[in-house]
């Protein structure tokens, strides 16, 4: 029955394994994603909501951040993309009944599933100091909680202002203004969790922090390698684009400690092929590398690229490019034995490899976080920069770099100023236009914001919208520092974790969704986004709000500006609560690229932004042209009888979103506290399939870090790893071990070693 939620948390101790599958979608993904959508919505709401998913017209998935092609499906929208709306739309609801029946503590004994299939959030809800339960709460009462604390602080920078990936572009632009305008910029987001490591590496070599391609480039390739990444369950609809390539010519390398499903094969579901055939074989290489070698092979592959005559683009080279010979004199000591101990890797894979690449005028390279969570990731994302380099690879059709985002809009809240460290021409252009002096000192991302709640140098944390407290590192020790805090705030759809492990007060504000009508006293509006390769388009919902008490993140953000700013403030807040497109007119003149932005993106489909690089072969680094970089060589190096362990997600969730209890592609089903062991590692251990283990992560801090009770699954991954989903297993990734630079948690290297233990007894 739709709209009905389930009443206890299922056991989860005992999954079925079965062997993984080798392709992706097809006619099980329908049906799973039409049971999914029945399930929450009921029918006739399922085909009113999914039929308006990512059409010019509709609004944006709230799932991930991949492109839409001009030319749109009816159906434009993945499995997982059904489920996210789903789980949105929802015809489930929690009154503030539900509070007064579930206790704090009982709350947070409930698995992150069991809370977030209970349904949309429907009032503003308050917990006060030392009370037990939530209460419902007014606006203005839940707005004057929050100006208190903020205005009782001894510095804005005891202030944490944190951004979840699908906040709009008008809601970012607002909620950096207000903290900047507060005086702080402690604005940590979830891209210091993801693609940090991407944004620093490309800033630095190629001066802008985003990919370089369009989704058309991905057509005109000649080779794409998909680096780190599983676009069959993190971006389903990558995979249409990986088939319309392949089907025209293109190449396809990758390179994963892991095979997935999609990459081996994809039955798309939008043709008969798809759905009656046996789908498309997408992968001609699969290189089956250990968790962090690719910067080995990537240094391997250049060396190799320069030893070959003609190989080089030595005109682009030569007018577009700084620092090629240090970088050439390292590349060129890149040795064979090293980098096959680094990547395991046979030889001849790598000479298949250097193969297809001297065969390729235009390469694209994509990837994930298998690349950028890892101590070594920005090196690393450098080193894939220097082949493109080498090769003449940027600025050119059919060429260049594309790191895959996740959220929808992680991209679009970045370009809004969502930044701890802003450049100094963004504040100088919020500046002039609004007439305060924004800080100028650097704040505080993740890890530090961690780091600070810790260490009571943090009093009062915000978040718009996400899960902080399951999508960060070091479970045990963030929960105890997020407790730390006088007020913990979360504007939210639905209910995680996060409103379960509380400050010494806590508020938790409910919010529109992307499927939901947003009227104003300037009549309806709409919100933008931007896409993972830089298209900015408008997003509408049509349904009616799940609540008459829901307000907009626009709106919350303004009302809570006055409650805090004041008359001191002389940012018109309330005129951009009722009309969305004077925001937009102050982002026009704030932020490049935006100009005349609300007539641009009023067209169907919306506009690209600008990219130097790719536009105009112009590189607006510090030394004005595309910079090879030359970095020491790096690679975990595991201590005897240890693994090193990846986390993952399973194909039932979205980042800590978890729809389900399986993971298809995978053969997990009714589980997902498994752990993927290579059989002759799990052998090495004394550890059968279907034997269980406590994971115990080891770091130089000497604190152990446990995750108990794994099921072990023998499973085709490369010698020497491990895999498991998070959040279950971010307890084992420690604060302090991050990617040099980009201070990303190394969620990809974690080393550990297994301890058999029993089966777990059976809980509910």
């Amino acid at each position: 029955m739709a709209g009905k939620p389930p009443t206890g948390d299922p056991v989860q101790d005992a999954p079925e394994v079965t062997a993984p599958q080798h392709a992706a979608a097809g006619l099980t993904a329908i049906g799973h994603s039409l049971r999914a959508a029945q399930r929450q919505m009921g029918v006739r709401r399922t085909a009113l909501t999914l039929l308006r998913v990512n059409q010019k017209d509709g609004f944006d998935c709230p799932g991930c951040a991949w492109p839409e092609p001009d030319k749109r499906h009816t159906a434009e929208f993945c499995e997982n993309g059904a489920k996210a709306v789903a789980e949105e739309a929802t015809l489930r609801r929690i009154t503030p009944a539900f509070f007064a029946v579930h206790s704090v503590a009982d709350l947070a004994g409930r698995s992150g599933y069991w809370l977030g299939q209970q349904g949309r959030l429907t009032r503003p809800m308050y917990l006060a100091e030392g009370a037990d339960h939530y209460e419902p709460v007014s606006w203005e009462r839940a707005f004057g909680i929050i100006a208190d604390e903020l205005r009782a602080l001894e510095s804005p920078d005891e202030a944490v202002f944190y951004t979840s990936g699908r906040t709009s572009n008008e809601a970012a632009f607002l909620y950096q203004l207000f903290a900047r305008e507060f005086g702080t910029n402690n604005l940590p987001d979830c891209s210091n969790m993801c693609h940090e490591s991407s944004g620093s590496a490309l800033t630095d070599t190629l001066g802008v922090g985003k990919g370089s391609v369009l989704l058309e480039d991905l057509y005109k390739a000649d080779l794409l390698i998909v680096a780190g990444q599983n676009p069959g369950t993190n971006h389903p609809r990558m995979l249409s684009a990986l088939e319309k390539a392949k089907r025209g010519g293109t190449k396809i390398m990758t390179v994963n400690p892991l095979p997935e499903a999609g990459l081996e094969r994809f039955k798309n579901p939008q043709n008969a092929r798809g759905l009656a055939g046996s789908g498309t074989p997408l992968t001609d290489l699969f290189l089956k590398i250990r968790l962090g070698g690719d910067q080995a092979l990537f240094r391997l592959l250049n060396r190799l690229v320069l030893e070959t005559e003609g190989a080089v683009d030595e005109g682009f080279v030569r007018e577009h490019t700084h620092g090629y010979e240090e970088f050439a004199a390292l590349a060129r000591g890149a040795d064979w034995d090293e980098t096959l101990r680094a990547t395991g890797l046979a030889r001849e894979e790598i000479l298949a490899a250097l193969r297809m690449i001297l065969d390729s005028e235009r390469t694209v390279v994509c990837w994930a976080m298998g690349l950028t969570q890892h101590k070594h990731a920005v090196v690393t994302i450098k080193e894939i920069v220097n082949l493109l380099l080498l090769r003449g690879a940027i600025g050119r059709p059919g060429a260049g770099v594309c790191p895959v985002r996740g959220h929808s809009n992680v991209q679009g809240d970045r370009t809004m100023g969502i930044f701890e460290r802003p450049a100094p021409a963004f504040l100088d252009a919020l500046e002039k236009e609004f007439g305060f002096a924004p800080p100028r000192e650097h704040g505080l991302d993740v890890v530090r914001a961690i780091r600070a709640l810790r260490d009571g140098q943090a009093k009062v944390f915000l978040a718009m919208g996400g899960n902080f407290v399951s999508a960060t590192p070091d479970t045990d020790v963030t929960e105890a520092a997020v407790r730390r805090a006088r007020l913990t705030v979360h504007v939210s759809t639905k209910l995680n974790r996060s409103h379960v492990i509380t400050g010494a007060r806590a508020l938790i504000l409910p919010t529109l969704g992307r499927t939901e009508r947003d009227r104003q006293r300037g009549g309806d509006q709409f919100v933008t986004v931007e896409d993972s390769m830089g298209m900015v388009h408008a997003s509408r919902g049509r349904l009616d709000p799940a609540s008459p008490h829901l307000l907009s993140e626009p709106a919350i953000v303004c009302r809570l500006a006055r409650a805090v700013l004041g008359t001191a403030s002389t940012t018109p807040w309330e005129r951009f609560e009722e009309d969305y497109g004077t925001i937009r007119d102050r982002i026009a003149r704030v932020i490049p690229g935006f100009e005349d932005f609300n007539a641009r993106v009023s067209r169907p489909g919306g506009f690209t932004l600008p990219h130097a690089p790719r536009d105009s072969r112009t590189f607006p680094t510090t030394t004005g042209k595309a910079n090879f970089t030359a970095a020491p060589m790096e690679y975990p190096h595991v201590p005897e009888g240890r693994l090193l362990l990846q986390t993952i997600r399973s194909h039932d969730q979205y980042n800590t979103t978890i729809y389900g209890l399986d993971d298809r592609y995978r053969g997990i089903k009714n589980g997902r506290r498994v752990v993927l062991l290579h059989p002759d590692d799990a052998r090495d251990h004394g550890l059968a399939d279907g034997a269980y283990a406590d994971l115990v992560s080891e770091w130089t801090d000497g604190t152990e870090r446990r995750a108990p009770g794994f099921r072990v699954v023998h499973y085709p991954t490369a010698r020497g790893c491990a895999a498991a989903y998070y959040p279950e297993t971010n307890v084992l990734v420690p604060l302090d071990h991050t990617a040099d630079q980009s201070n990303t948690p190394a969620s990809k290297s974690v080393i550990i070693r297994l301890e058999p233990t029993e089966r777990p007894a059976s809980t509910t």
